[in-house]
């Protein structure tokens, strides 16, 4: 998976334990470029931080509310601007109230299943319209991280399911309308990881204990065989595949009773 070479936008590196990071860590490893787009303030100068003891000194950190119309473009034009071309994006943005993430479904206030879902789903969409514009006539690749709950009822995971499979369909959509241009849409869903989202979801701790004991190899995933996953559709290595989701879940996804 060389990299060497290739340019890439990671939007949704909060801290060390996010995916976004350990896409992005990855990247580096093999070559690549970075810019990194931060939400708001209060995450730069832990990312600075964060960069500079793995040192990638030279990523390029941009803030961007993805709520805000024109923020997503404008971090695809300074990415051009700094590096030139564009191959490669990962999307790992996802976001709903801690309130909406407990107890009953029927209780999801409308104000946010539309924030939810335009955060952690549409933000795709513009992102794909970015890519588009910015990539040049060889294409590239974009990857958006999901979860097993888009398809499968996950106690309190509740709108954010709801978000994930909205998000799904973006993937495949946008895999269909952007394959013409040689650009690649595909899917991680990952098993269950540590990360500061994941413990906002009421309950976590406990199902993340018996998550384990029900996959095939008797083991939650690791945030590098997410990573890994996430890099290999960004490469060369996977230029047939697109509008897929492909699980890293320690085979959970197959089995018939969890």
């Amino acid at each position: 998976m060389e990299m060497e070479g290739k340019k890439a936008i990671v939007f949704g590196v909060a801290n060390k334990r996010s995916i976004a990071w350990g896409v992005a860590r990855r990247l580096h490893s093999l070559g690549a470029k970075l810019t990194l787009a931060y939400q708001g303030e209060r995450f730069e100068r832990s990312l600075a931080k964060l960069v500079q003891g793995e040192g990638i000194e030279d990523a390029l950190l941009v803030p961007c509310d993805v709520t805000e119309e024109g923020a997503i473009e404008r971090v695809f034009e300074a990415h051009t601007e700094r590096w030139g071309e564009l191959h490669q994006v990962v999307h790992s943005i996802a976001f709903a109230r801690r309130e909406e993430l407990e107890g009953d479904f029927t209780a999801t206030s409308r104000d946010g299943y539309r924030m939810a879902h335009e955060i952690s789903a549409y933000s795709l969409i513009p992102m794909a319209l970015a890519a588009k514009e910015h990539m040049g006539e060889e294409g590239g690749a974009l990857i958006a991280m999901t979860y097993l709950a888009s398809q499968r009822v996950v106690p309190n995971y509740n709108v954010m399911g709801s978000a994930k499979a909205a998000l799904e369909h973006a993937v495949r959509q946008l895999a269909y309308e952007l394959g013409p241009l040689a650009i690649r849409v595909n899917a991680v869903s990952a098993g269950p990881l540590q990360t500061v989202s994941a413990r906002g979801v009421a309950g976590f701790a406990d199902s993340y204990s018996a998550h384990a004991d029900k996959t095939p190899l008797k083991r939650n995933i690791t945030l590098e065989e997410a990573a890994n996953a996430g890099v290999f559709l960004l490469s060369d290595l996977a230029s047939g595949i697109t509008g897929q989701t492909l699980f890293v879940d320690s085979g959970y996804s197959i089995m018939a009773s969890l």
